[in-house]
């Protein structure tokens, strides 16, 4: 019913940017809020940042001042701009969002991307 899409995901020197881009198509009715994840080797994915429609934003500690989230309500789509990479942030990085679909009741539910690769190495 929803299908959530990232991009711009790669492999970076450390200092290094890259943009996430995650669109969400489909039976859409309402987007609510949307997230970012991340995944690093044998740790549990965890939530890094979050944006309600409203445009309130909030980031991990352990990444203010270097990423930052926004979204695009008109296409769907939630962002991450990642600056001055780390060897740290390396990590499979997921969307999520929480979505309201057409149907009896606007059925709601959380869907995932498929996840991106970010790598960080000199």
């Amino acid at each position: 019913q929803v299908q959530l899409v990232e991009s711009g995901g790669g492999l970076v020197q450390p200092g290094g940017s890259l943009r996430l881009s995650c669109a969400a198509s489909g039976s859409i009715l309402s987007i609510f809020a949307m997230g970012w994840y991340r995944q690093a080797p044998g740790q549990q994915r965890e939530l890094v940042a979050g944006i309600i429609s409203g445009g309130s934003t909030k980031d991990a500690d352990s990444v203010k001042g270097r990423f930052t989230i926004s979204r695009d309500n008109a296409k769907n789509t939630v962002y991450r701009q990642m600056n001055n990479l780390k060897p740290e942030d390396p990590a499979v990085y997921y969307c999520n969002s929480d979505v309201a679909t057409w149907g009896v009741g606007a059925p709601r539910r959380a869907y995932w991307g498929q996840g991106t690769q970010v790598t960080v190495s000199s």
